[in-house]
């Protein structure tokens, strides 16, 4: 973006032989030129007039200025170049790098749509649409790996992840999180691993609320995935690899019932400390013996009360040393239905350790956690420039659930009382409807509600 802060730059000495001063006098000019390698790589993927293709425009066509690809483009675009709130349209409205890359004549084109407009875009998205990009977007990725691969993979791995999004305004669903320690979204990231690459690729987010349990639309997820990944990938072995907050009998029942291998992490408990006694006496003998941390391997066949069956569980004692410190047990657990040896099958959940830097890419590099919307649909919004904005969560409407978000909502419990009586409203099936119209919640929840038509002024 061109600034009149810096009229001009002198460099002299290290190895100028004479002054060199730059000056930024060009009267159309832009520091964003690498937009359009992004453009570039759109125009390949189809992914923005693929995102497009699910939103209705109902405005009248002879007042329209900015088609809804334009306006769809110039916020994607805007926040791959470090433009991530719509109050920036205003500097950014003549830019003619920015107008280049959605179609129009850089320095005689119309100019960008300003901040109302994009604000009345993104407010104006409907669940019915969120939902056809959150499927838009996930084909996407899909169908690019598939053409990579040749259509051949022998293993898939599919990750979850969530990550905490603070918020500092009166966000709709935005509460205190104590793990946190902060006001927050609690959104979960999605992503696919293909054969033994190190390179995961974000496939799937969803904004949840900030006290939203671990788990909460992890099956839908999971399901929406694998049908699409065995669709394009039919003989491809597929493996779930989750944390602990995820473990759960549903959710062990359902990857039983999906046939797909797992490993996943599981809290401690009486049973399993005791049954780890043996192992982890064995790691301290080892770390005194040499002074340093030790860990060991084992498993053993294992269920909770509310399983159906028993699982196999590995066990990993280990016993860590820090100068200066008493040495510390530290057990832990992971469930798994691999048939590999336990020191392997924990070194493969330990992998999804590099899951973290593809949460730091989306926060830092496409400001993910940038929902600063006082709706929560519009904080979903737009897609893939960040995935986070974009799907909607399935399951949040529940009398159970909008009690526990009032409960867990933190110190200012009239702000949490307030924004859940919406969620209130929800108490009983005959009010399920009425809740679609402030969640995008999924179809089993309640009925897609139709699109209402579009008010957008340019």
């Amino acid at each position: 973006m061109a600034t009149h802060g810096i009229p001009q730059v002198t460099f002299q000495g290290d190895g100028f032989p004479k002054p060199v001063v730059t000056r930024f006098d060009q009267p159309d000019a832009s520091s964003d030129g690498g937009l359009v390698l992004v453009k570039a790589l759109d125009t390949q993927l189809g992914l923005t007039a693929r995102l497009a293709a699910c939103l209705d425009d109902g405005r009248q066509p002879g007042k329209v200025l900015h088609e809804t690809i334009e306006l769809l483009q110039q916020r994607i675009f805007g926040v791959c170049a470090g433009y991530a709130d719509c109050n920036d349209a205003a500097r950014l409205v003549h830019d003619p790098i920015h107008k280049l890359v959605i179609g129009r004549d850089p320095i005689a084109g119309l100019g960008l749509a300003s901040q109302p407009t994009l604000s009345r875009f993104e407010n104006a998205v409907s669940a019915r649409e969120l939902r056809a990009m959150t499927h838009g977007l996930a084909d996407a990725v899909i169908a690019q790996q598939r053409r990579r691969l040749h259509g051949r993979a022998t293993r898939i791995t599919i990750d979850l992840d969530p990550t905490d999004d603070p918020t500092h305004g009166q966000q709709e669903f935005a509460f205190f999180n104590g793990h946190y320690d902060t006001w927050c979204y609690l959104p979960v990231v999605a992503t696919v691993t293909f054969n033994d690459e190190p390179t995961q690729f974000a496939v799937a987010a969803v904004l949840r609320p900030g006290t939203a349990p671990a788990g909460l639309g992890a099956r839908g997820i999971l399901r929406a995935l694998l049908r699409k990944l065995r669709a394009a990938f039919p003989a491809a072995t597929f493996r779930v690899r989750l944390d602990g907050g995820f473990a759960s009998a549903k959710l062990f029942t359902f990857l039983d019932r999906e046939q797909v291998e797992y490993v996943v992490a599981m809290a401690s408990n009486q049973r399993l400390a005791k049954r780890a006694q043996r192992l982890m006496g064995r790691a301290r003998v080892l770390s005194r013996q040499h002074g340093e941390t030790a860990h060991l391997y084992g498993e053993t066949r294992y269920a909770a009360k509310k399983w159906t069956r028993k699982r196999r569980v590995i066990i990993k004692a280990e016993v860590v040393r820090h100068p200066g410190r008493a040495p510390k047990n530290k057990p832990r657990f992971v469930v798994a239905n691999l048939p590999d040896r336990p020191q392997a099958v924990y070194e493969f959940y330990c992998q999804r350790g590099d899951v973290e830097n593809r949460l730091k890419e989306l926060h830092h590099g496409l400001e993910m956690d940038r929902t600063s919307c006082s709706k929560f649909r519009a904080n979903q919004f737009p897609g893939p420039a960040d995935p986070g904005r974009v799907h909607p969560v399935p399951g949040v409407a529940t009398a159970r659930r909008s009690n526990a978000l009032c409960r867990c909502a933190g110190h200012d419990a009239a702000r949490a009382a307030g924004q859940a009586r919406g969620v209130g409203r929800a108490l009983g099936s005959a009010h399920r409807a009425a809740l679609a119209a402030e969640l995008p919640v999924a179809v089993d929840v309640a009925p897609a509600r139709v699109c209402g038509r579009r008010h957008l002024v340019a």
